[in-house]
């Protein structure tokens, strides 16, 4: 065996040297080690074989990605997450930051895949190619079913569509919301199939960008305000367009219009009248979601996406209990003859019908129904904050809209104290 010596140190040293290298390339992934936190390093890197990127871990399954520009300019960045429930890495283009400079490209590129990771970490993205405006939407619609006609109608056939995600800017969307706001709303259409349309309100403007601005939230990042990058700007809510719901509907009227439903629509309409529940809401309900033990009811799906439950008094759950009896746990607990599910276009015109029959305003639908039972609840003296949590709502809703029944009220009460 060869003594130790200064000449051959380096030798002996070799394969640490080579371990520590084989270390640093796992760490950063696909043998990138530059820090791309610093400029200089990031313009002194080289394109790639294949234009991968230059990665860069930023915690365990996490990478953030650079590929230099070609022919000068600003360079393109990536996110790497490893998938735990696909096996696999999922990879997702964050685009130049074009609007930013200095350090704060990198700041943002590490926000936006941090993001990313959360989202597929916990399972909020899917798991297919993603690359189009209209894949986010098919892809929202998935696990949103009730959005597939607002999306049909105002993204599916727009060249909004076809943008690709990485290349989607604020100018497509301001594009496509003025497209959208130039096009009549159509109220109905009577039985010899003529449209009937008006001018789009403000408030339709902010329902149909809904699902839109919730499918590109699951896949994009925001992008930096007051750039062409910030696509979520082009699709804010216009403030105020929500208009005070007027039309009420007392009791003695809300019983008229129970007797001029047709007998399939009564037990639906029935319900409307006494519980302040959104139709669609009401409708999604299955038999299993009563409890006749507890006199509790599950609503679990409604606007705002999140179960609740309600206890309410034995003459509701005595007719509850009528509607779920006799049917599985996961049939409907309000259903249209043969089992079929009750819909906008299905309680639209029994709703129309037993209007003009027992002489109410034409203006009244099944959401006047949940108005006018809010309005019942605001005027009994129950908290704002109860009633929000019976209609599944903000307070800041009940008062913006109910507000002027309880300034009422407050009126009545002190007149009472004149001496």
């Amino acid at each position: 065996m060869n003594r130790f010596t200064l000449e051959n140190y380096p030798l002996l040293l070799a394969p640490v040297h080579l371990c520590i290298s084989w270390i640093l390339h796992g760490l950063h992934g696909k043998g990138a080690v530059a820090d791309l936190s610093k400029i200089g390093e990031r313009e002194r890197l080289k394109s790639r074989k294949g234009d991968e990127p230059h990665w860069q871990r930023l915690r365990s399954g996490c990478f953030v990605g650079y590929r230099p520009a070609k022919r000068g300019g600003k360079g393109n960045w990536f996110a790497r997450v490893y998938d735990a429930d696909a096996t696999k890495y999922q990879r997702k283009a964050l685009g130049d930051f074009g609007g930013l400079a200095g350090h704060d490209v990198f700041a943002h590129a590490k926000r936006d895949t941090e993001a990313w990771a959360d989202r597929v970490e916990t399972g909020g993205i899917q798991t297919r190619k993603l690359e189009t405006v209209g894949d986010a939407c098919r892809a929202y619609c998935d696990e949103k079913p009730d959005a597939k006609v607002m999306v049909a109608r105002t993204v599916s056939g727009d060249p909004l569509a076809k943008i690709k995600l990485d290349k989607l800017r604020r100018h497509h969307l301001l594009d496509w919301r003025k497209r959208l706001e130039e096009t009549p709303a159509l109220i109905t259409r009577n039985k010899g199939g003529e449209k009937r349309t008006r001018p789009r309100a403000k408030s339709t403007v902010n329902r149909d960008m809904v699902p839109l601005r919730a499918a590109l939230g699951r896949v994009l990042p925001p992008g930096m305000p007051n750039t062409d990058a910030a696509w979520q700007e082009a699709l804010k809510p216009y403030k105020g367009a929500d208009k005070r719901r007027d039309l009420y509907l007392d009791r003695n009227e809300r019983k008229r219009l129970l007797e001029a439903t047709v007998e399939e629509a009564t037990p639906f309409i029935h319900a409307l009248c006494l519980l302040p529940l959104r139709p669609g809401a009401l409708a999604k309900l299955c038999a299993s979601d009563f409890d006749s033990r507890t006199r509790t009811l599950t609503i679990g799906k409604d606007k705002n996406g999140r179960p609740r439950q309600i206890a309410v008094p034995q003459s509701i759950a005595d007719f509850l209990a009528t509607q779920a009896k006799n049917k599985l746990p996961a049939a409907q607990m309000f259903a249209r003859s043969g089992g079929r599910e009750w819909n906008k276009d299905a309680w639209k015109y029994p709703v129309k019908d037993a209007v003009h029959a027992a002489g109410l305003p034409s203006g009244t639908t099944a959401y006047t129904l949940r108005h006018s039972v809010i309005t019942d609840l605001i005027r009994s003296g129950l908290p704002a904050l109860t009633v929000a949590q019976l209609s599944g709502t903000s307070v800041a809703m009940i008062e913006r809209h109910y507000g002027h029944l309880v300034r009422n009220d407050a009126e009545d009460a002190l007149a009472k104290l004149a001496i």
